[in-house]
């Protein structure tokens, strides 16, 4: 009991001077407080402090870390442990030596061990801290494989997807892992309003994620990318063409991407991967001429492929056996007649011109399937009388 008056009054003392020392606004904030704090409603305190620590003038010198020191640590086992950990995150800014800052997030983690998704957002925050001031990769890797493990279980969107999915982009993008990249921050795009972005960072999403999706071992689905606002970004921009070249691949126009050479080969990463784009999209040219094909005629002869693709054709059968390991298309080779027969393509996102090439095909499949009714109707007392 003397311990907790002790604790009281310091926390009296502390609140006090900061209404005496403060202007009349904010002072009268500090006297909510102590109101809140003293008839222990503890949910309207959280509330309020939540609002309180984004002030401007909490953010200057050591202000938070003050504040969670001499206040919210008397009380702090009554917030709501994702609040108080998103209260933590503002504090833990303050701390000038950045491993200082991740021995307080580890000595609250335990605090809100009873929610996964706080404990979470503290290794995210430590991981953040690891990568951006630390540049300890291997604990940030090390993080970023613990808590996707209990994300990839968890029920819809919660409050940390958003800052993992972001952390787990800054650390692929260096490492040079394009398609881990590409998946993790379209991810990150897809938990969070993309008009709380500034211009600015959307631009450098939107170059980056482009980059990513061309460079990205086994990313050949590139319409989710070309279905994002993201990349209206780019529009106005001096990379304006990465978007028309990101449509090219997607339709495997090999044609328009060796006519853009000239702006994708300015490009240092893209220039000295230029083998490597050269068999994506020669991949997805493949990958198009089997979606153009109706389901009753998909035999693709080599020379055929070699004709879009414009390789030559001895290199046809190496190409069309990639694909068929990557599981873009299944068929069969038939290595004596120098043909493929397709029978499946990887689904895609589609752009407006595919969605409607595929209603024209659906539509002729329509007129097949009426052709055999009136077939079998004609037919039908032939067949009974067999």
């Amino acid at each position: 009991m003397a311990a907790a008056a002790v604790q009281q009054s310091n926390v009296s003392e502390y609140l006090s001077k900061k209404q005496q020392e403060s202007p009349k606004e904010l002072g009268s904030v500090w006297a909510e407080l102590e109101e809140l704090h003293n008839k222990k409603l503890w949910h309207q305190l959280t509330l309020k402090l939540l609002a309180f620590i984004k002030k401007p003038e909490l953010q200057k010198g050591d202000n938070l870390i003050q504040l969670y020191h001499n206040f919210i640590q008397t009380f702090e086992n009554k917030i709501n442990p994702l609040s108080l950990v998103e209260i933590v995150a503002l504090v833990v800014e303050q701390y000038k030596d950045p491993k200082e800052a991740v021995t307080f997030l580890e000595k609250t983690e335990p605090k809100v061990k009873i929610n996964p998704d706080a404990q979470n957002l503290c290794k995210v925050l430590a991981g953040q801290i690891h990568l951006e001031k630390l540049n300890d990769l291997d604990a940030t890797k090390k993080i970023i494989e613990e808590v996707e493990a209990t994300l990839d279980n968890a029920d819809g969107i919660t409050a940390v997807h958003g800052r993992f999915y972001l952390l787990a982009s800054q650390y692929y993008r260096i490492q040079g892992d394009h398609a881990q990249y590409y998946r993790t921050a379209l991810r990150y795009l897809g938990c969070i309003d993309l008009e709380s972005l500034s211009e600015e960072i959307k631009v450098q999403h939107a170059f980056f994620l482009g980059l990513a999706a061309l460079l990205g071992e086994g990313v050949y689905n590139l319409g989710e990318l070309l279905a994002h606002s993201v990349l209206d970004s780019l529009k106005s921009t001096e990379n304006a063409w990465l978007i028309e070249l990101l449509y090219a691949f997607n339709s495997g126009d090999i044609n328009k991407f060796e006519s853009m050479k000239s702006q994708w080969g300015a490009i240092a990463d893209l220039a000295a991967q230029e083998l490597f784009l050269r068999q994506k999209i020669s991949l997805l040219c493949l990958m198009e001429m089997t979606f153009k094909r109706p389901s009753y005629n998909r035999q693709l002869t080599f020379a055929e492929i070699a004709r879009e693709t414009k390789l030559p054709i001895n290199e046809i059968e190496l190409l069309v056996m990639k694909a068929l390991s990557q599981g873009l298309v299944k068929g069969a080779i038939d290595q004596v007649a120098n043909t493929v027969n397709m029978t499946w393509v990887q689904p895609r996102v589609l752009n407006l011109m595919q969605i409607s090439g595929m209603v024209e095909r659906f539509n002729e499949w329509c007129e097949h399937v009426g052709t055999m009714e009136n077939l079998l109707e004609e037919k039908a007392s032939e067949i009974l009388t067999l």
